[in-house]
């Protein structure tokens, strides 16, 4: 049995429908059949637990005494990840947190290590110059990258420095994991969104472009369902009402439950994601998994990998609300070309992105990494 322990910022329970969090749990999950142990570490404002359980793994949280620039930061932490770090036989980090690199090097780690590279540094551009040695550093130092899609790994320039060690695996989501809905939630969204809407689920932030996506929504009437919160609630709200958007529904945060709902009822789903923070999209390969025409944006990164321009969806410019409207009608106008799309997205996401896949590339790299140190 291959002990492996994952080290991130957060985890589930306590940031429900993150991204990242959710490849770090199918990870875990199906990490028993290749005969793996699999343990998080992650920090949290509820204070330090060892032991907790998630799903069928074990987690555990350090005490998070400060917040910055994205990051968290803790006293404690760095001691908890050297204890459980060596009874790990590999440790798998999730870039980017700084702390984790003082973390790596502050323990003086000589595990077997590998880095799941989810994104770029977009926005911190002053604290990444200062940033920017250490990232290095830390990533010239373990085994091997990890890259979720050919697209981001070619287009970024941090990972073009370390292509000899970069390896590429897609995301993966397992079906199972996400059970039916029952008919009395399905019932209740028909009844308040009708039969035909537009779906957006994920975090609002900065880089999610759904100030383009309402203003496609202002240009084209269509109704256009948002599913999460975050910290542009409030400006994205505001906008709507300045509008007029009365075809816009904002839902905030939702339950497992009523998102398989509103992912099983939407016509299409649309991802207007518009900056590389955005660096593959889980969502909208949820959106795939329940055989739905997506739009998403060309920007060089993992969308595109998913979401296949005029196979499995469509694809615009970024930043471009024009563009996102005429998507939006000819996907509305023409069900079946809609239907054709939705077909093909389901079968890539079979082809390429089940939980199954990943979990098994993940296994053998691992025991390639033990077997090369």
């Amino acid at each position: 049995m291959i002990k492996v322990l994952h080290f991130f910022k957060t985890y589930f329970p306590e940031t429900p429908g993150g991204g990242i969090e959710q490849v770090i749990f199918q990870l875990a999950q199906g990490s028993a059949n290749y005969g793996i142990e699999p343990q998080v570490l992650y920090l949290s404002a509820n204070g330090s637990a060892r032991n907790q359980t998630v799903g069928n793994h074990i987690t555990h949280r350090s005490r998070q005494d400060l917040y910055m620039a994205s990051t968290g930061l803790s006293l404690s932490g760095i001691r908890d990840f050297k204890q459980l770090a060596a009874q790990a036989d590999i440790v798998h980090y999730h870039f980017p947190w700084p702390y984790m690199d003082v973390a790596h090097f502050a323990t003086r780690l000589k595990k077997p290590s590998l880095v799941s590279y989810h994104s770029d540094i977009v926005k911190q551009k002053t604290l990444l110059k200062l940033y920017t040695p250490l990232m290095n550093h830390f990533l010239g130092s373990v085994d091997r990258i990890v890259a979720s899609s050919p697209n981001y790994a070619a287009s970024s320039e941090v990972l073009t420095r370390f292509k000899d060690k970069v390896e590429i695996i897609p995301y993966g989501l397992d079906r199972t994991t996400y059970p039916a809905p029952s008919p009395s939630r399905l019932a209740h969204w028909k009844q308040q969104l009708g039969e035909r809407f537009f779906l957006f689920v994920g975090a609002l932030r900065y880089y999610k472009g759904l100030d383009f996506l309402l203003e496609a929504a202002h240009l084209t009437k269509l109704p256009v369902v948002i599913m999460g919160g975050g910290h542009d609630e409030l400006q994205l709200k505001a906008k709507a009402k300045a509008l007029g958007l009365n075809n816009v529904t904002f839902l905030g945060g939702l339950g497992d439950e009523d998102k398989n709902a509103l992912l099983t009822l939407c016509e299409a789903f649309v991802f207007p994601s518009h900056l590389r923070s955005e660096s593959f999209g889980i969502s909208l390969l949820e959106g795939a998994m329940y055989g739905k025409p997506m739009i998403s944006c060309e920007m060089g990164s993992g969308t595109t990998f998913i979401n296949i321009a005029d196979e499995t969806g469509l694809v615009v410019p970024p930043r471009d609300s024009n563009a996102l409207a005429t998507a939006m009608a000819t996907l509305w106008n023409d069900r079946d070309l809609a239907s054709r799309l939705g077909a093909k997205a389901a079968e890539r996401y079979e082809a390429v992105f089940t939980a199954e896949k990943m979990v098994r590339s993940y296994a053998t790299l691992y025991r390639d990494i033990l077997n090369k140190r």
